[in-house]
């Protein structure tokens, strides 16, 4: 997961590595980016971090086990369903943000 940050393209491998090993990185990744206006990636870096600490704290031995501890993993949570503390209130967006989101009077 990445956010739009110019260095998070496909061409940095490149940029940092020989050619074939750049390529071979290549072709073990999958790019995924975030929203350019968003605070999601919060959100997803909790739960990341959670399954690492959960269920990626160990080695696990092949691909299967490693997809069914994962989908385990993110059953339970979903089970739980922890909402969301947003700090963050729509006053302090209007404070701070004022030049970007003007007052609208109705």
């Amino acid at each position: 997961m990445l956010d739009n940050l110019n260095t998070h393209k496909m061409a940095s491998l490149y940029e940092a590595f020989p050619a074939e090993q750049a390529r071979e990185l290549a072709r073990k990744l999958e790019f995924h980016y975030t929203p350019k206006h968003g605070s999601w990636p919060n959100i997803a870096g909790i739960e990341l971090a959670v399954l690492s600490n959960t269920c990626l704290s160990r080695r696990i031995p092949d691909k299967d086990r490693l997809r069914r501890e994962v989908e385990a993993n993110v059953q339970a949570r979903n089970v739980k369903a922890m909402p969301v503390k947003w700090r963050f209130t729509t006053q302090d967006a209007r404070r701070k943000l004022a030049r970007l989101y003007p007052y609208v009077s109705a």
